[in-house]
């Protein structure tokens, strides 16, 4: 009987904590593209929904888990698609050939980023008041530069993520800003983080910007070291710049997005 009951009360906690899954197809000009939801096991109408933006190969793996583990804190997590339904790449070249036509032209950026976007505010549970968007190296200048054209999100993180983009039109940003950055990441230079910041602080932005020692590009990604030995780029995870960057996500979404 013991027995019994104590496999009853697993079960409960298994539902507790149980997540749902599904995809997320939406259209621009006619070319489909596909994203990925994950819902924690109860909603609210105070559950804060987070945008994911893929790195430069696509929509894979990675951020699906980084959705995952983002509905296991009780957040809806959906991750876009700035590529194409099922388009993801293997190599550097291929990646830096699709992400540079998104880089090259802001209003495509766009137009991609709002696409996902207006369909995440469809799926049932969203609260449109409770929204963030984060990015992982190409995703975090992505979800930077639909902020600074005005994207309706409460706050913004980049991690690892570039820093250019098209200049801020005063009042067109309405998120809190966070950047996630490696100290020692070599695609981003000082010079870069300078001017993003002067342009955050000339407009009076809700900007915090934190370095991580040692991280290079890429820190967040269990998989970034093996890739980066494979294609001999400078890219590595780093563990305690990780696990810090997800804190410090986490207490910048509970303070920015409410």
């Amino acid at each position: 009987m013991k027995n019994h009951f104590f496999i009853l009360f697993l079960c409960l906690i298994g539902l507790n904590f149980a997540q749902t899954t599904e995809k997320l197809p939406y259209t621009i000009d006619g070319k489909a593209f596909l994203g990925y939801v994950v819902k924690p096991a109860k909603i609210t109408k105070k559950t804060k929904t987070i945008l994911i933006v893929h790195e430069w190969w696509g929509l894979n793996e990675y951020p699906k888990s980084r959705a995952e583990q983002l509905a296991k804190e009780g957040f809806i997590a959906i991750c876009l698609d700035m590529y194409g339904e099922n388009i993801v790449v293997n190599t550097p070249q291929e990646a830096m050939k699709l992400s540079g036509e998104v880089y090259a032209d802001p209003s495509l950026l766009y137009k991609r980023f709002d696409a996902g976007y207006q369909a995440a505010m469809k799926v049932a549970g969203v609260n449109k008041n409770l929204v963030a968007a984060i990015g992982y190296c190409f995703g975090g200048n992505v979800v930077l530069n639909a902020a600074k054209q005005g994207a309706n999100l409460d706050a913004v993180i980049s991690f690892h993520g570039g820093l250019k983009g098209a200049p801020l039109e005063k009042g067109k940003l309405k998120a809190a800003v966070l950047v996630c950055n490696g100290a020692a990441d070599k695609f981003v230079p000082q010079a870069e983080i300078d001017d993003f910041g002067k342009e955050m602080k000339g407009n009076n932005a809700d900007y915090t910007f934190i370095n991580y020692a040692d991280a290079t590009h890429a820190f967040t990604n269990p998989y970034s070291t093996e890739v980066g030995k494979k294609f001999s780029m400078p890219i590595a995870y780093n563990e305690a710049a990780d696990k810090k960057s997800y804190a410090d996500f986490l207490s910048f979404v509970a303070k920015k997005v409410k």
